[in-house]
């Protein structure tokens, strides 16, 4: 029977001078207003704050130096990452593309893939989308229904996605399509491409308004769009095999337990101001869950640099990593009498409003619930 391995990981000491760097690059940027800490800053999307990080070097940060990279290590990247959300810099212009989208192709994809797609991501002037979800399959991505038959050089692609963040600003997006009939085993026959969002024909794209009234979905309409050869991701067929890893690195992250982490502060400043000991406790309570996701998170961070594929550990961390997310609104709410607010100038008003209309997505996005718990039990031998 397997079981969970979230081995201790001591952060080197590159990973020092790293946060003592981005930490520099994050006061200056706030020193001359150049942005605004966000609620939930990789759902943003800033591309002049991309271009900048790209600058200095935060994204495509373990990648090789052929590509635009830094050949810093994966824990590098994770305390940079960490700094970013912890200030509420908006990132989310190029946060697909570096946490998943860049990796998949690094290890993938072909090389004119390589060479064309990772130094721009690098440079922080390349952002990608995520093309899984589909109307009819949500997080059950065995049965995607959009079609690739092959074509003179390449392939066609014919079908919808949906949920699709920034799909209406990205350059490019990574589309999972059946590429054969689907048979006995629904995993395979998956084939991933690289799709041109800006060049293309016979693409559609319409957006989808959320609860706080912003554009972030899109749903994707594909109309005999044409992919080249060399814009494959890994083997035809081995699409499943290709998603799966891509998805430990979406699940696993910082990203995953600091969403609502702007409340968070808000929130303990709030509590230390009263003299409610139960108060108090109940935000210690989170405090402790925090440290504890960050060491489970940081573990898998490790596991990732040793080349190793925790897409177990990662169903975990995002698990309970998004549960926890969701439970900070909800404490919020009952701890501290303010009514929630999207623009009254009230910083913990605001914050608890975002919140609250947000939570309800974190058990969805990445994978929902009941199909991570799926995995998890699979995973330990227990279905």
């Amino acid at each position: 029977m397997n079981s969970f391995r979230f081995d201790p990981v001591e952060l080197p000491d590159s990973a020092l001078s790293f946060r003592h760097a981005a930490r520099s690059f994050l006061a200056d940027e706030l020193a001359h207003e150049r942005f605004t800490p966000h609620r939930n800053s990789w759902g943003t999307y800033d591309a002049d704050f991309s271009r900048r990080c790209g600058q200095h070097g935060f994204i495509g940060m373990h990648w090789p130096e052929r590509y635009g990279g830094h050949e810093a290590s994966a824990l590098d990247r994770f305390v940079v990452i960490e700094e970013m959300l912890a200030a509420g810099a908006p990132m989310g212009a190029h946060w697909v593309a570096d946490r998943q989208s860049g990796n998949n192709i690094l290890a993938n994809g072909s090389e004119a893939a390589r060479e064309k797609i990772l130094p721009q991501i690098a440079a922080g002037e390349c952002f990608f989308a995520i093309g899984m979800s589909e109307p009819n399959s949500g997080s059950d991505l065995a049965s995607v229904g959009m079609r690739a038959t092959r074509a003179d050089g390449g392939w066609l692609l014919n079908g919808t996605k949906i949920w699709t963040s920034n799909a209406h600003q990205a350059h490019y997006l990574i589309a999972l399509a059946r590429s054969e009939p689907l048979g006995e085993d629904r995993h395979a026959g998956l084939t991933q491409f690289i799709v041109n969002l800006r060049e293309s024909e016979g693409i559609t794209t319409r957006p989808i308004y959320n609860l706080y009234n912003s554009h972030d979905f899109n749903e994707v309409f594909f109309d005999d769009v044409f992919v080249a050869d060399d814009m494959l991701i890994g083997e035809e067929g081995r699409g499943w095999q290709m998603v799966t890893g891509e998805l430990a690195f979406e699940r696993s992250g910082p990203d995953r337990i600091l969403s609502t982490y702007q409340l968070l502060r808000q929130l303990v400043d709030a509590v230390a101001r009263k003299a409610e000991s139960r108060d108090r406790i109940a935000v210690g309570r989170l405090i402790a869950h925090l440290v504890t996701l960050r060491q489970m998170s940081l573990s898998v961070a490790g596991m990732l640099e040793r080349g190793e594929s925790p897409e177990l550990e990662a169903a975990a961390v995002k698990d309970v990593g998004t549960a926890f997310e969701q439970e900070i609104p909800e404490i919020a709410r009952l701890l501290v009498d303010v009514a929630p607010s999207l623009d009254n100038g009230n910083p913990y008003a605001e914050a608890l409003g975002k919140g609250m209309l947000s939570a309800p997505s974190f058990s969805i996005r990445g994978g929902t619930r009941e199909i991570l718990r799926g995995i998890i039990a699979k995973g330990l031998g227990l279905r």
